[in-house]
């Protein structure tokens, strides 16, 4: 898939687990895992948000496109 999540980049960039995102975001850690691993095929904009804002962060520096 040419869209990669760099959600584990900015995790480590923050020193925070993903447990942690993931009550502070309110969604599920299973959820959370679902998305950082690349199987998710949307994610709705508000925990978008929310990631950006508990992370400090654009949503470009936990999306990027890469072409095949």
């Amino acid at each position: 898939m040419p869209i990669i999540i760099n959600l584990d980049v900015m995790l480590a960039k923050r020193k925070m687990k993903s447990k942690e995102l993931a009550e502070k975001i309110g969604i599920t850690t299973a959820n959370l895992s679902i998305l950082k691993s690349g199987k998710a095929k949307a994610i709705r904009f508000s925990t978008l948000e929310a990631i950006c804002k508990e992370l400090d962060c654009q949503p470009a520096d936990i999306l990027e496109y890469v072409e095949n």
